[in-house]
């Protein structure tokens, strides 16, 4: 048994700290071995099939996207909405129901400043997808707080995923999957910058699935210690070359801000804001950046008119 599984099988025993120490030390062990694959995984910038572009024949396009963990991080959303605002962008937030009291006047604010609210599992135990049953039992919870959220969007709690499981959920989107990352619990990647449809049942209609590309802030910053957004940059720059799409996923929890103190799982604002500037200036006028769901819409319609591809 490979020993990245052997630690989430034993994680809940296992006190915080100690949990990120054998992390770091799994991680760094593993790094290595897969710089065949990460940050970059070659074949993942294989265009998919009829694929005619971008919206406004732009070179590539840009979308952000933010868990939101607890309470703590909760607390972040509307500092980090502002910043994101003065920027001239705009991200979805996804939080989970069941694990603290979600705000609803944070969720309103949120969208009545033009970002987007989505559902991120139900209680983030790790549990969602163990067995068929629990999952279509949680599923149903799920899909009321969709209902009730106006909500378009799912991502489960740590990247776990079954695609065919999700198409019980009410949703248009799925974003639990990743174009590469060795490091996850379930490390499966699905080899692609690109949106792709995932095909319905007799009993449930298809939705649009929208990796990852960007490597998780948790991942660089509080495991790996990364000192600079290089990592990020090195992987923007192929996306663009390759026409894809850059999403990247940012935990609020994970921020410190200007003038707050710096946690030992956290790493400061600017590396994010860095990001978007370096986006925002590096590539003006040559990326389209929408909301998850915008994105997601705008590819389900090429989908059908195409047939294939995505």
């Amino acid at each position: 048994m490979k020993i990245n599984k052997l630690f989430y099988i034993f994680k809940p025993l296992i006190p915080r700290q100690v949990q990120l120490f054998l992390r770091r030390q799994i991680v760094s062990r593993q790094r290595k071995y897969y710089e065949n694959i990460w940050p970059i995984d070659e074949k993942a910038k294989k265009k998919p099939e009829n694929w005619t572009g971008w919206p406004k024949n732009r070179k590539f396009a840009v979308v952000l996207t933010h868990d939101v963990e607890s309470d703590f991080g909760q607390n972040n959303c509307i500092k980090l909405m502002n910043i994101e605002r003065d920027l001239g962008f705009c991200s979805s937030f996804n939080f989970v129901p069941e694990r603290y009291k979600v705000s609803q006047k944070i969720r309103h604010e949120l969208t009545e400043n033009g970002f987007e609210v989505g559902v991120h599992g139900l209680n983030h135990d790790g549990n969602l997808f163990k067995s068929k049953e629990i999952f279509l039992a949680r599923s149903k919870k799920i899909n009321e707080y969709i209902k009730d959220w106006q909500a378009v969007g799912f991502r489960s709690p740590a990247m776990h995923h079954n695609l065919d499981w999700i198409h019980e959920l009410n949703i248009s989107y799925d974003l639990s999957t990743f174009d590469t990352d060795p490091f996850e619990p379930q490390p499966d990647g699905v080899s692609t910058i690109f949106p792709f449809y995932v095909n319905g049942n007799d009993n449930h209609q298809g939705y649009m699935e929208l990796p990852y590309t960007l490597a998780q802030d948790f991942t660089l910053y509080v495991l790996m210690k990364e000192p600079n957004i290089d990592i990020w940059k090195k992987k923007v720059d192929w996306i663009v070359q390759n026409k894809g799409m850059v999403l990247v996923n940012v935990h609020p929890d994970y921020i410190s801000f200007e003038n707050d103190p710096m946690g030992p799982e956290q790493f400061p604002i600017k590396f994010y804001t860095e990001l978007l500037t370096y986006i925002k200036t590096k590539y003006k006028d040559e990326y389209w950046h929408d909301l998850p769901k915008n994105v997601a819409q705008f590819c389900l319609k090429h989908h059908q008119t195409n047939g294939k591809g995505l």
